[in-house]
């Protein structure tokens, strides 16, 4: 008689994790929920470059000579790049230093989610907050102060590459600096400092031909002022060249600039970024 031995039961395969893609979009969906639940910091991050274009553009608001427009008019794409780089490289700088004290990250590490995920929902924030803030400067500036939207595809094609190029390079600055506070409570000063400075010798509060050639050479080390060059070449007529310290909009150097330091902040970020406290080892 032959007897039939059973063969083991087979063991089921575990279950494969998402991908870094899906669980970044997850985690970026987490990322705006909280930061919609913060009502101060919703109206604080909208309304303050609003609040900021309304007074400078109500106290200078003469014809600019020579170049055909209003000094408000001249604010708004001003505003709009520091309004990117302030939902960028000011938000992800302070908001990962705290994140990092709380020993947020720490735990985060512990966890089988790949370090990109994090770092995805990171950048679907700024992406989301960023695109909000200048659809919410836009209407403003068309609306209050007279500027033009593009009336062709090309300038429309210049603004989406100005914003994703300077969003990207502002986000990976902001990543970057995230590592120079010692602590979460240290991180607004150490962040909004050199952004408050970049924005008076970048073109933001002061005309490009008032300031002093020195610190625009000190500004143009950053993106920011060449973030608002390039705005200001999309939503202000070709008679504004005249104000820009070479006389014409750049678009070239512009994007050369920003892509470096796309490049340049993703360098950084790999050098210097922790996921804990230099006090924790």
């Amino acid at each position: 008689m032959t007897t039939t031995v059973a063969a083991p039961p087979t063991q089921a395969a575990p279950p494969r994790l998402p991908r870094a893609w899906t669980l970044g979009l997850h985690r970026g969906a987490l990322e705006l929920k909280q930061f919609f639940r913060q009502r101060e910091q919703v109206v604080f991050t909208f309304a303050f470059p609003v609040v900021f274009l309304f007074l400078f553009a109500s106290i200078f608001k003469d014809d600019v000579s020579g170049a055909g427009i209003t000094a408000s008019q001249l604010y708004v794409p001003a505003m709009m790049a520091a309004g990117i780089m302030s939902t960028s490289f000011q938000s992800l700088g302070i908001s990962i230093a705290i994140e990092r004290d709380e020993k947020v990250l720490r735990r985060l590490r512990g966890t089988p989610m790949p370090p990109a995920a994090y770092f995805l929902g990171k950048i679907w924030l700024v992406l989301v907050t960023g695109a909000l803030e200048t659809a919410v400067l836009l209407l403003v500036g068309t609306t209050l102060y007279d500027v033009d939207l593009p009336s062709s595809a090309a300038r429309w094609f210049d603004f989406a590459w100005i914003f994703v190029l300077g969003l990207t390079a502002c986000a990976l600055l902001g990543i970057a600096i995230s590592s120079v506070p010692k602590s979460g409570k240290s991180a607004t000063s150490v962040v909004v400092l050199p952004f408050l400075v970049l924005q008076f010798i970048s073109g933001v509060y002061i005309a490009i031909d008032t300031i002093p050639d020195w610190m625009l050479t000190v500004g143009a080390l950053f993106p920011l002022k060449w973030m608002c060059q390039g705005l200001r070449g999309v939503f202000l007529p070709e008679s504004a060249q005249v104000l820009e310290q070479a006389g014409g909009w750049e678009f070239g150097r512009v994007a050369l600039v920003l892509g470096a330091w796309c490049v340049g902040g993703l360098v950084l970020c790999l050098l210097t970024f922790r996921w804990k406290n230099r006090r924790d080892g």
